[in-house]
C-alpha cells in the first residue's frame, strides 16, 4: 500500500500540517486516547513503540470486572455477558484479523517471553545435526537470552548453536539476501529461524514471508517476535505459512504496563496434538478439564498452549484496544502511517539542509537509519545523532517531547496513526531546528 503524498509534495510549513490534518479520517481517534501533561498542555508523544497511551475506555472496562468480582465473586467465571471462564475467547477476532491468521491459530495469554520460551518448547527440539537457530544480530536483548538460554538448556554452545545475520560494514540494516543466504548456507543444520518482525533499533521490517519460505526450504521451522508489528504493520501469518509467533500488546496495541502476550500456531502445528510442548490446566481438553485427571489432552489450534486461566484484569484493558483496531483496520490505519511516517522523514531531512552540519560536512546532523523504502518499515524513524545525542534527547524531553533513547547514540521516535498528528511531527522538526548543541 503506497502513501497518497510522496515527499516532495510536502511542505515544511505549519498550515501545510494543519491541512493534512484537516484532511485526516483518523483524526478523531487522537481524541481516544489520554495524553500526558508537559506545562499543561498535552505532550508530544512519539514513544508508542515503547509503550502506547491508554484508550479511552479502559478505566470504565476494568471497573466492570472488579464490580463483576465484587458481586459474584468465583460465580464470575459462570456468570454475566463475559464469564470469565471463556474470557480468553471474547479476544479472538480482533487477534486473528489482526495478525491475519484463524481464530483457531491465536490466542492472548502470559507474556512475551514466557510465550516465547513456550513456542520454542515446542518448535526448537534439535538434534545433533539439526541444532542451530538463525537470526538477526542486535535483536531485543529479550529475544537473545531467549535463544541462549534455549540453546544451553538442550546441552549447546550458543557460540555454535546460534547464527546471527549483521549489516555488512558501513551498513546499519539487514539486506534480506543476506538473510536468505545465510539461512541457505547453514541449511541442514538449521532447527528454528527466530527473526523479530520489526528490529528495535533501527525499525527495519524484515521480509516475513521470504524468510518463512527460505526456512522452509531448508526444513525449518519459522517464528517471529512481532512486539514491534503487531498493531503497527498488517500481517498474514496464516497465509504467509508462519508457524509460529508473539508479540506483546503495551507498545503499539494500547494494552497498558505489562500488558498480555499474544500466540499464534498455524493450524497444521495446532491440530497436530503430538507435538511436544510444556502443558498446563487452561490448555487440556475442555470437555474434560474438571474431572481433574492424569493425561494431557490439549485443546485443537493455539489454545492448546495455555497454561492457567485467563489474567482478567489484563485482558479486559487489552480489549478495548483490540476493539480500537478492529473498528479501524490494519489496512486504514497503515494508509496513514505510511504518509504520517514519511511526513517526519521529510522535516527531519529538511531540518537537516536548513543547518551546516558539524564535524563531517558530508554527514547530516540527524542521520535517518530505518530504512528509507516505506515497505521496509512501520512507524519507527530511529535517528543517530552523534556525538551531542544525549543533549538533543534531553533537551526534546525539556521540552515536552516524550521520545525515547537507546545507547549508544540513538533516539527513536514513532508517529503512532491511532493518535499521532501531523502538527505533532511539525513541531517536534521545529523543536529538532532550534537545537544548538
Amino acid at each position: 500500500m503506497k502513501s497518497n503524498l510522496q515527499q516532495q509534495e510536502f511542505s515544511p510549513t505549519h498550515d501545510f500540517a494543519r491541512q493534512l490534518d484537516k484532511n485526516d479520517p483518523l483524526r478523531s481517534y487522537r481524541q481516544r486516547f489520554f495524553f500526558p501533561k508537559h506545562n499543561g498542555k498535552n505532550v508530544l508523544y512519539f514513544c508508542g513503540n515503547s509503550l502506547g497511551l491508554q484508550p479511552h475506555g479502559v478505566e470504565k472496562a476494568l471497573r466492570r470486572e472488579l464490580k463483576h468480582w465484587r458481586e459474584h465473586a468465583v460465580e464470575g467465571h459462570f456468570r454475566g455477558d463475559m464469564p470469565w471462564m471463556h474470557y480468553h475467547k471474547f479476544l479472538l477476532p480482533q487477534s486473528a484479523r489482526l495478525v491475519g491468521g484463524l481464530e483457531t491459530e491465536v490466542v492472548v495469554m502470559n507474556t512475551l517471553t514466557t510465550n516465547l520460551h513456550l513456542l520454542m518448547a515446542s518448535f526448537y527440539r534439535p538434534t545433533k545435526e539439526r541444532f542451530k537457530i538463525v537470526m538477526e544480530a542486535g535483536a531485543f536483548p529479550s529475544d537473545q537470552y531467549a535463544m541462549e538460554t534455549q540453546a544451553r538448556w538442550h546441552g549447546f554452545d550458543p557460540a555454535g548453536a546460534i547464527v546471527e545475520v549483521a549489516p555488512r560494514p558501513g551498513e546499519e540494516t539487514l539486506r534480506t539476501e543476506d538473510i536468505l543466504a545465510t539461512i541457505e548456507r547453514h541449511g541442514p543444520s538449521v532447527a528454528v529461524v527466530m527473526f523479530g518482525g520489526v528490529n528495535y533499533y533501527t525499525g527495519q521490517y524484515f521480509d516475513l514471508p521470504a524468510i518463512t519460505k527460505a526456512a522452509h526450504r531448508v526444513g525449518a521451522y519459522a517464528g517471529f517476535d512481532l512486539a514491534h508489528t503487531a498493531g503497527n504493520l498488517p500481517l498474514h501469518l496464516h497465509d504467509w505459512g508462519v508457524d509460529f509467533a508473539c508479540w506483546c500488546s503495551y507498545k503499539y496495541l494500547n494494552s497498558g504496563p505489562g500488558g498480555p502476550s499474544g500466540i499464534f500456531v498455524h493450524e497444521k502445528h495446532g491440530n497436530d496434538p503430538t507435538l511436544p510442548r510444556l502443558g498446563g490446566w487452561w490448555g487440556h481438553d475442555e470437555g474434560s478439564r474438571f474431572q481433574m485427571k492424569k493425561g494431557f489432552i490439549p485443546i485443537p489450534g493455539a489454545a492448546g498452549w495455555q497454561l492457567s486461566n485467563a489474567q482478567i484484569f489484563s485482558l479486559a484493558a487489552h480489549k478495548v484496544s483490540l476493539d480500537l483496531f478492529d473498528e479501524v483496520g490494519m489496512d486504514t490505519l497503515r494508509e496513514k502511517s505510511l504518509q504520517l511516517t514519511a511526513y517526519l522523514e521529510f522535516l527531519i531531512e529538511h531540518t537537516n539542509n536548513q543547518q551546516p552540519t558539524t564535524n563531517n560536512q558530508q554527514s547530516p546532523r540527524l542521520n535517518i537509519i530505518t530504512p528509507k523504502n516505506p515497505e521496509e518499515r512501520g512507524c519507527q524513524l530511529s535517528i543517530l545523532t552523534g556525538s551531542e545525542g544525549r543533549k538533543l534527547f534531553d533537551y526534546l524531553t525539556e521540552n515536552g517531547v516524550v521520545a525515547d533513547w537507546r545507547e549508544p547514540n540513538v533516539v527513536r521516535v514513532a508517529p503512532v496513526p491511532l493518535y499521532n498528528s501531523y502538527r505533532d511531527c511539525w513541531r517536534l522538526a521545529e523543536l529538532l531546528g532550534r537545537f544548538g548543541g
